[in-house]
């Protein structure tokens, strides 16, 4: 087999191994099952969400493990089909709600946070129970994160040529480089694990700030999303945003990003009240002009907005420029950085990270420099 055939056929391999990955947690079986993702919440309420469906058993004579299995797997997880009208029974601590999941199956809830959750920790495990149509209950559990009660600072950042290169627009590009280079060769944006560690352990170095990601990727990638952060050592938040397409005859374009990404933004507001928020995003698409919409629509809750340069057109330049301007009456700095480091300094400056956590992004930066001068100059 020629090298070029043995990658191909790497990524093929990796790639349905990590598509059929939900499908194991089904064991096998058919019938009706829950995906949930993890959610995240404050002191008062939790949101979760997650997505009901019914599925295919495993055929017999299909092997435990193996590609095969894979393959098996992902043919079940095409042929799943969402449940509407399935009853989600949810348990966070001594607290309790039941939804019901729409038409395409998915579930949105927000339990009242009426007996409080111990302080002490910040990740703590919701029990659910699901039943539709006589069917189940089939049970499931899923992680929930409330930051401690002093919490300084909210990060929200963009996913998609924000943290990793490519975006929804060149998924298969990103696919090639998840699944077939290494964890380090540039599958994120040199010195992003550093700087978001220094963002999640803040000023001190002792913190655990909420992080929280939003892509205008569909929900499918969110395994595929949660790959990519553990290869990276990306601090792991709730990859909660996503977006459900939705696309039928009547529907057939999914709802606009930037409606997503604001209304998104709007509640994490509400959800943390009082606490300050970072922005991060990048200058490809819409993050700086929603992002200025949100300052002028929340006076005060936004400490800054760090953008990423991801292109270099002189008009998208000016257009950043003029929203800059439009800041300039606020607290808010509107940052255009071409790399990892500018955003590191600014932040450092402002008191948002520790001066270990500046030294360790500049630290990433050069190694990765180094390491790609040292690539260059082998080939």
């Amino acid at each position: 087999m020629t090298p070029t055939l043995r990658r191909a056929a790497l990524f093929v391999k990796r790639l349905v191994g990590v598509v059929a990955s939900p499908m194991k947690l089904g064991h096998a079986h058919g019938g009706l099952t829950v995906t949930p993702y993890r959610g995240y919440g404050s002191r008062r309420e939790a949101f979760l969400t997650g997505r009901v469906f019914r599925q295919a058993p495993l055929s017999r004579g299909v092997p435990r493990r193996g590609f095969l299995r894979d393959l098996a797997d992902v043919a079940r997880r095409i042929a799943r089909r969402g449940v509407a009208e399935a009853s989600v029974d949810i348990r966070l601590g001594d607290n309790h709600l039941t939804v019901t999941t729409d038409r395409d199956g998915y579930f949105d809830a927000c339990l009242p946070l009426v007996s409080p959750l111990p302080r002490e920790r910040a990740w703590h495990r919701a029990e659910l129970w699901v039943t539709a149509a006589e069917e189940g209950p089939v049970r499931a559990s899923v992680e929930v994160f409330t930051p401690a009660p002093d919490t300084d600072l909210l990060v929200i950042s963009d996913i998609d040529d924000t943290v990793m290169y490519t975006g929804v627009a060149d998924k298969l590009r990103m696919l090639y480089r998840l699944f077939l280079e290494q964890p380090d060769q540039r599958t994120a944006f040199p010195g992003v694990a550093a700087l978001y560690q220094a963002l999640h352990r803040g000023a001190d170095d002792q913190g655990e700030r909420p992080i929280l990601y939003v892509s205008r990727g569909p929900w499918v990638i969110y395994e595929m999303l949660e790959t990519f952060f553990q290869l990276n050592r990306i601090p792991v938040g709730p990859i909660l945003f996503l977006r459900e397409w939705g696309i039928s005859l009547r529907h057939p374009w999914p709802r606009r990003a930037e409606d997503h990404k604001r209304q998104l933004i709007s509640r994490m507001l509400a959800t943390f009240e009082g606490v300050p928020c970072l922005l991060i995003g990048d200058s490809g698409q819409h993050d700086p002009e929603v992002y200025t919409r949100i300052v002028e629509a929340h006076p005060g809750r936004v400490a800054a907005i760090y953008i990423r340069r991801v292109e270099q057109r002189e008009d998208r330049q000016r257009a950043i420029q003029r929203l800059r301007d439009e800041l300039r009456h606020t607290p808010c700095d509107l940052v255009l950085a071409a790399d990892s480091v500018l955003i590191a300094e600014h932040a450092r400056a402002h008191g948002f990270i520790s001066e270990h956590g500046l030294a360790a992004v500049r630290h990433e930066v050069a190694a990765l420099s180094e390491d790609e001068g040292a690539g260059d100059a082998a080939a």
